[in-house]
C-alpha cells in the first residue's frame, strides 16, 4: 500500500480537506454552519459560566487564553485544554469555548488557547531545498537517507500553488555571497519555484557574508537581514 506521495495533487488535497468528506452539508456550507455554531456556542458558555478571559500568556498579540472555570472552584479540578484548529490560518479562542457549559457542570474547567495564526511570513537563510544531491556527499554517511526519503522532504518538490489565504504570507529567501554555487543555486531555483505558484516571494543576496556570519550578524541592529525581519514581523 502506497503512502501520501503515491497520490496525485487532486487526490492529496482532496484527503487534507476535511470539509470534503462531511456527510451533512457541502464544502462552504459545512464551514460556515461550524464556525457559526463554535461562535455561538462560545457566548452561550461566557454568559453561563464563570470566566476569566483574554489571559496572557506570551508576548505576542494573540497569545492569550479563555478559562471557564466549575461553579465552585474552590479545590482541585481537571481541566481540559483546548486548541483550536483551522490549519493555523482561521478561528480563535473566540470560537472555542463551546464545550464549556457540559464540562463546568461536572467539574471540570475548560482553558481555551489563542494563538498567532498564519499568515506571520517566512525567512529562508542559505538553505538546502532539494536534498536529493546531498545523497552522494559526506553529509549523508549519518543520515543515513534514501532517494525516496530525500525527495519526501524537499521542499522544492512539494511547492503547493498558493491559496488566497497565503497571498499575505511573504517569503524571503536569503543567500550569502560567499555561499557554495550549489547553495547559492538552490535559492535561486527556489525562488523562481515558490514564484510560479503564486507565493509572494523576494531575494535578498547579501554581500561579504559567508553560510556562518549571514546568521551570526543577526545580533546587529544594523544588519540588513535584522532590519528586513523586524520589519516583516512588525508590519503583519
Amino acid at each position: 500500500m502506497g503512502g501520501w506521495w503515491d497520490m496525485a495533487a487532486e487526490e492529496l488535497e482532496q484527503q487534507y480537506s476535511p470539509s470534503r468528506w462531511s456527510p451533512r452539508l457541502g464544502p462552504d456550507e459545512v464551514i460556515q454552519a461550524h464556525l457559526a455554531a463554535a461562535a455561538a456556542g462560545t457566548q452561550r458558555a461566557r454568559a453561563g459560566a464563570q470566566t476569566s478571559l483574554h489571559v496572557p500568556y506570551g508576548d505576542g498579540d494573540g497569545e492569550k487564553l479563555d478559562m471557564y472555570l466549575p461553579t465552585d472552584p474552590s479545590g482541585t479540578f481537571p481541566v481540559l485544554v483546548y486548541i483550536h484548529g483551522g490549519y493555523w490560518q482561521c478561528l480563535s479562542k473566540d470560537e472555542s469555548g463551546f464545550a464549556a457549559p457540559s464540562l463546568v457542570s461536572q467539574g471540570v474547567g475548560l482553558v481555551a488557547v489563542g494563538y498567532d495564526i498564519a499568515p506571520k511570513g517566512a525567512v529562508l537563510v542559505s538553505g538546502v531545498y532539494d536534498l536529493e544531491p546531498i545523497l552522494h556527499t559526506y553529509v549523508n554517511d549519518a543520515l543515513h537517507m534514501s532517494r525516496e526519503v530525500a525527495q519526501r522532504n524537499s521542499p522544492l518538490l512539494h511547492i503547493a500553488p498558493a491559496a488566497p489565504a497565503a497571498a499575505a504570507c511573504k517569503v524571503l529567501v536569503a543567500m550569502a555571497q560567499h555561499d557554495s554555487p550549489e547553495f547559492r543555486r538552490q535559492s535561486r531555483e527556489y525562488v523562481l519555484a515558490l514564484r510560479a505558484a503564486g507565493w509572494s516571494v523576494s531575494m535578498l543576496d547579501l554581500a561579504g557574508v559567508d553560510h556562518f556570519d549571514i546568521v551570526e550578524k543577526l545580533s546587529e541592529d544594523s544588519y540588513i537581514l535584522t532590519q528586513v525581519i523586524l520589519n516583516m514581523t512588525l508590519s503583519a
